[in-house]
């Protein structure tokens, strides 16, 4: 855990992409099947999440459809961009895969986000694999380890660099001169990598948080990302990547796969009617199946460990009420957990610093 503000943080993140990580959960949710990709289904479920009092929800995504179960996507940061205006304290985390796509764009999506969220936005950045995902964007396929983490570390950098392009007062708008920019204030980028290369500026001014703030899948190299998520099949192989993962300097997020028990139904049976309908291939995440104190008891442990945890849960719909009234009240009063605080960052709310600008120098 970081410490902030003299209180100890221990971030509380969740999954709501589709209607869970089981491949079944369509059959519990709450809706029909065709209103999953509505506006409502998202806000109902990022305004659950907000009134409960979780750090961040995050938003997966691809370019490719959902192989395991019928359904589909809206794009990521359309999704979190759609729900910025109707929360206040959440931050909202999209995923963004850093292979194929132009990273200029990335960086100026993720600072809209961040503008329009007045500083709640984050960046998921993965990679895919697939060859399907390079015949998509029209691409050579990249399919090698180290290619994929040479584009995701590039990536990364150039956003950056692109945030940062703009000091925090290059915009001057002195409307009774006619000078609205400070040119000194705006820098190229000048990146060139293995893949790609970006001259800049940015079009957007620098974000509200200065950084939007980067998680990262995985052991990446110090300073590539502010959080790494980490999974493990069981709670020593969790533990052992965390260390792994302390290297990068970031935060450290465990990956937790959710199944609770309901007023009505077991959580034991609950996962047997899904299993029934689909198998769930394994995640490679850390699992929790059972009662509310039990998950209390086990994110209590891990708070000891770790910076925080992502919540995977099986049926969105089934689990974030339980989670919301039993889970996260308990961690509440017990100093385990804290609600973000209003009008903070996400940055702020993560326990991490506004980071200084790389261009920025004294000006007459």
């Amino acid at each position: 855990m970081v410490v902030s503000n003299g209180r100890k943080v221990f971030a509380l993140g969740v999954e709501v992409d589709g209607d869970g990580y089981h491949p079944a959960a369509w059959r519990r949710a709450a809706h029909e099947p065709d209103q999953l990709l509505t506006g409502q289904t998202v806000h109902s479920r990022v305004a659950t999440a907000e009134n409960a009092g979780f750090t961040l929800v995050t938003f997966d995504d691809s370019i490719l459809p959902p192989s395991d179960h019928p359904g589909g996507r809206i794009d990521a940061v359309t999704r979190a961009s759609f729900v910025a205006a109707t929360t206040s304290t959440l931050g909202l985390v999209p995923t963004v895969a850093t292979t194929y796509a132009e990273p200029f764009h990335t960086s100026s999506q993720l600072a809209t986000l961040d503008y329009a969220s007045r500083g709640r936005g984050g960046w998921i950045a993965s990679t895919i694999a697939e060859p399907a995902a390079a015949t998509t964007w029209g691409r050579p396929a990249r399919t090698a380890d180290a290619d994929l983490a040479q584009e995701q570390r590039d990536s990364i950098e150039v956003a950056r660099r692109l945030w940062d392009s703009w000091e925090d007062d290059a915009v001057v708008r002195d409307y009774a001169t006619g000078r609205f920019l400070d040119r000194e204030q705006v820098h190229y980028v000048d990146f060139a990598g293995a893949s790609f290369s970006v001259k800049g500026p940015a079009i957007v001014p620098r974000p509200p948080q200065g950084q939007v703030v980067v998680f990262a899948d995985g052991a990446t190299e110090p300073g590539a990302a502010d959080v790494v998520l980490v999974s493990g099949a069981d709670l020593a192989e969790t533990l052992a990547a965390v260390d792994r993962a302390r290297a990068s300097g970031g935060l450290v997020f465990v990956e937790l796969d959710v199944v609770l028990d309901t007023p009505s139904v077991t959580a034991t049976d609950r996962l047997a009617d899904l299993e029934r309908h689909n198998s769930a291939n394994p995640s490679g995440r850390l699992h929790f199946s059972g009662g509310s104190k039990g998950l209390v008891a086990l994110l209590t442990e891990l708070a000891n460990h770790v910076d925080g945890v992502r919540l995977h849960l099986a049926v969105i719909d089934e689990d974030l009420p339980v989670l919301a009234r039993f889970v996260l009240p308990a961690l509440f009063r017990s100093g385990v957990a804290h609600r973000p605080v209003p009008g903070s960052t996400l940055r702020a709310n993560l326990g991490l610093a506004r980071p200084n600008n790389r261009y920025a120098k004294d000006h007459d």
